[in-house]
């Protein structure tokens, strides 16, 4: 579960390599995000020959989380880290490649292109 203040690292290619969440939308007093949801959030690290500089404020899909996921089978789903793919303003990814696995729940809600792009879908 993400939330204000949470660090996420970045799992595309924007050489941005960590971020801060600021907002998460959907919602006017919502408090967490999980895998799947929207947030806004600030570059705090990121590489100073990229092409997304530090302070710079961007919207972000959750692809992973540490806070594990109930499946409707029964399952859980649980990654080591918290992670984030940068987004545009039609909800797509920005940048072309993404790095690590992502949670098969991102096709349910509309993210085909982040599920194609990814290396492995769990």
């Amino acid at each position: 579960m993400i939330q204000t203040e949470s660090r996420l690292s970045v799992a595309d290619n924007s050489w941005a390599k960590e971020v801060l969440c600021i907002k998460v939308l959907w919602g006017s007093h919502r408090r967490y995000a999980s895998i799947g949801d929207v947030i806004v959030c600030t570059v705090k690290k990121a590489d100073p020959n990229g092409q997304v500089k530090k302070k710079k404020v961007v919207k972000a899909v959750i692809v992973r989380t540490a806070k594990e996921i109930r499946r409707k089978d029964g399952g859980y789903l649980r990654f080591d880290d918290n992670a984030c793919v940068i987004i545009d303003d039609s909800w797509n990814p920005k940048w072309t490649r993404i790095f690590g696995p992502v949670a098969r729940e991102l096709r349910a809600k509309g993210y085909q292109k982040i599920v194609s792009l990814a290396p492995e879908v769990l």
